[in-house]
């Protein structure tokens, strides 16, 4: 089941000179075209006409390639198994480095802008504002402003808060998330301070003004 070119001394097609006769052993390949390549043995049938569905090795190929049937002794051998069959394939530099080319990178995706009529938060500049009006926040102030502006109407509890906004690793109490969301309400100003909305027992929700 092997596809080895092997030329000997006594080969009328390539005769080897005689100071090779010695490593007459040796396998000697030849690089092949794609046009020249056949279905690989081990898919043929024992007559040689091609099986049914066979796959030729040049359709395996991209354009300018050449490929060389693999010497056996350089094949795995698997006790109770036939001889493999294996096919060194040679492409042209260029295309061989554009196939180990690295993909390029993907673009992050920038966050769109959320909010409504009267609040606006923009995630990549960090700025917020409210009626055109920019907000001076702190960095939490605006985490926590960002998040409640993200998911309107949402009701999130003061533990949910502290994970999202100030991290898993924070140790702290519900009396932190009320500190900062009394300064915001004092940023926001008095016609806008009631779209965050208090919800006894449990958090906070931001509600739109309009």
């Amino acid at each position: 089941m092997t596809n080895l070119r092997t030329l000997t001394a006594g080969s009328a097609t390539a005769p080897l000179p005689a100071a090779s006769a010695a490593h007459a052993h040796r396998h000697r390949l030849r690089a092949v075209t794609p046009d020249e390549a056949h279905p690989s043995p081990a898919t043929a049938p024992a007559d040689g006409a091609p099986h049914p569905g066979a796959v030729s090795v040049a359709e395996l190929l991209n354009s300018g390639a050449t490929w060389l049937p693999a010497p056996q002794h350089s094949l795995p051998a698997l006790p109770g198994r036939p001889p493999m069959v294996g096919y060194l394939v040679l492409v042209p530099a260029e295309q061989a480095a554009a196939a180990t080319a690295p993909p390029p990178a993907a673009t992050p995706e920038v966050p769109a802008p959320t909010g409504d009529a009267i609040v606006r938060i923009d995630p990549e500049q960090r700025t917020a504002q409210v009626q055109g009006r920019p907000l001076d926040l702190t960095y939490l102030e605006f985490e926590l402003l960002a998040h409640l502006v993200a998911h309107p109407h949402r009701v999130h509890t003061r533990d949910q808060l502290v994970t999202t906004v100030w991290g898993y690793g924070h140790v702290g109490d519900g009396r932190t998330v009320d500190v900062h969301v009394a300064r915001l309400r004092r940023k926001l100003g008095a016609a806008h301070r009631s779209s965050i909305v208090t919800v006894r027992r449990v958090g906070y929700k931001y509600v739109p003004s309009i």
